[in-house]
């Protein structure tokens, strides 16, 4: 009998951690049979097993399944919520986009006499852009500062199931920060933009 000993790798969910294992051969014990093939030749191998297997098993049912598939299949219900929050994600995203869109175009029009005098005295449009969206900018950073702590939360008590997880840096945070804060600036500056290139003659005439 020839003994081997192997590095630990897991065969089940990541739930779980990698337990002891013994892997041995018998004549009178074993329905699977497991067969490592080249992704470039995988088909050819397929057909050359079953040809195999349909020769010397003819009364057998011939069933193939792939390790990868077998292993997706225990986490099934992480990618449905993964699906399910990806979709509550980009509608939350388009409201929040129209309503910011919607609160940039009030603020622009409440403030367009201010606007008009900054702009005789000399201010760049530059400048104008910088004053309308910094309030907004505020808001969102309130919102980042509020939403982490919560979600850092709820994701370690998810990961807690796990056997083997990762361990959640701040910088997902501040990637996620800096990417509502694009949103939020890609939100509001047609609506800025156009206001700081108004002609102030206008604006100052208005009622």
């Amino acid at each position: 009998m020839i003994v081997g000993v192997t590095k630990d790798f897991h065969v089940g969910s990541l739930r779980e951690p990698i337990k002891p294992m013994v892997m041995f051969m018998n004549s009178w014990y074993g329905h699977d049979i497991l067969v490592k093939l080249e992704k470039t030749h995988q088909q050819e191998g397929l057909a050359a097993l079953e040809k195999v297997y349909k020769t010397a098993i003819p009364q057998a049912v011939y069933e193939y399944h792939f390790l990868d598939e077998l292993n997706a299949k225990q986490y099934q219900q992480e990618q449905r919520w993964q699906q399910v929050i990806g979709i509550a994600t980009m509608l939350s995203i388009v409201i929040c986009c129209l309503g910011l869109f919607g609160l940039a175009h009030l603020a622009t029009h409440q403030r367009v006499k201010e606007i008009g005098i900054r702009k005789v005295l000399g201010a760049t449009v530059t400048q104008i852009v910088t004053i309308l969206s910094t309030d907004f900018l505020k808001l969102v950073l309130i919102a980042v500062l509020i939403a982490s702590p919560f979600a850092w939360f709820v994701m370690n008590r998810w990961l807690r199931d796990f056997a083997y997880r990762i361990n959640i840096g701040a910088w997902i945070f501040a990637a996620a920060g800096l990417i509502a804060v694009s949103i939020a600036l890609a939100s509001v500056a047609y609506q800025t933009i156009r206001a700081a290139r108004a002609n102030p003659v206008k604006s100052l005439g208005r009622e």
